[in-house]
């Protein structure tokens, strides 16, 4: 049922941009009759062969930026943050353990992308001192960072490093002025909280928030009033305060109940969209009201966008929606 999602989703971004999709060898055939049977749009949908054992491309991949050369001209570069499953957590209980060679695959994605990257002669690589996913930065690209602390400081990702030191390596590398954090909860789901499940800018200055169901872990609403209360009355790298947004997620029992015997806590974070070129991809949890309910508050936000929904059921059930299966590859303006 996941895979089909992934194949969904594709679809959907092939009507705004082109699209590369990661696929095990194995699975190429799959894969390729999959997408045949939906409807693509007008840009190309990639399918290549490469050896991963993890969908989040988000946080495995590389995060691109657009740098500077020492000529002033402008470059794409691909920053490696070195993953090591998302600070050596183990297998959920139900979900196969991966051998040696499977880790290290996970660890080597990102690096093993860029390095078969057809157009890398316009490619600068950096590895990072920093081990971090892609999924904890949400930046409003003109200056400002959201992190949290419970999914980067610390021994199980940055074993010695202090605060100030990933922030400095943060602002060398992504170009931002301004940090700001919210503690977050160590364990509370694989990622210790990532940011991009909590909150995205809609543009500099302009900004939306994940509000839990009221049914909701009461970890999940403290880490909602954290966003809040750290945002209340801040200003951004350039001096503007905070226009904040929220959106109300579903019902998790809706996602539960389709899914025999599985307990956890889905992921039903509308705010884990994901930008495509003139548009935007906005998850489809079932719950009617809440899924008509962020269908129009993204509308009323982006304007001169089109806002597009893709059902996801199955994604949220493995820990992650829209945003974390997805990684945008820049393109140098």
């Amino acid at each position: 049922m996941a895979c089909g999602e992934i194949i969904d989703l594709a679809a959907a971004v092939s009507h705004f941009e082109p699209v590369r999709l990661y696929t095990r060898p194995e699975d190429i055939p799959l894969a390729k009759s999959m997408l045949s049977n939906t409807t693509r749009g007008s840009y190309e949908v990639d399918i290549i062969p490469f050896a991963t054992n993890h969908l989040w491309v988000r946080d495995t991949g590389p995060v691109y930026v657009q740098g500077t050369t020492a000529s002033s001209e402008k470059q794409r570069v691909a920053i490696h943050f070195g993953f090591n499953e998302w600070g050596r957590k183990e297998p959920a209980e139900g979900w196969p353990q991966m051998t040696a060679d499977q880790i290290e695959e996970n660890h080597t994605f990102g690096k093993r992308v860029t390095d078969s990257d057809n157009d890398s002669s316009s490619l600068i690589s950096i590895t990072s001192k920093l081990c971090l996913e892609g999924g904890a930065l949400v930046s409003d690209g003109d200056g400002t960072l959201i992190v949290s602390e419970s999914s980067i400081i610390g021994d199980e990702r940055n074993p010695g490093l202090s605060k100030e030191e990933i922030e400095a390596e943060l602002r060398r590398l992504l170009g931002v002025e301004k940090i700001i954090w919210f503690p977050g909860f160590r364990d509370l789901d694989v990622t210790d909280v990532h940011a991009d499940a909590e909150v995205q800018f809609v543009r500099p200055g302009v900004i939306v928030i994940s509000r839990p169901y009221a049914s909701a872990q009461k970890e999940w609403h403290e880490v909602y009033q954290q966003v809040m209360d750290v945002l209340r009355g801040e200003l951004d790298a350039k001096g503007r305060p905070f226009e904040v947004h929220t959106i109300d997620e579903p019902d998790a029992k809706l996602i539960l109940n389709s899914a025999s015997g599985h307990e956890e806590d889905p992921a039903t974070n509308y705010v884990n969209f994901y930008y495509v070129n003139g548009g935007v991809i906005l998850p489809k949890f079932g719950d009617q009201e809440m899924d008509r309910r962020a269908m129009e508050t993204m509308q009323q936000l982006h304007p001169d966008r089109v806002v597009k929904q893709v059902y996801v059921n199955a994604l949220p059930l493995t820990g992650g929606v829209i945003h974390c299966a997805t990684q945008p590859v820049i393109e140098v303006e």
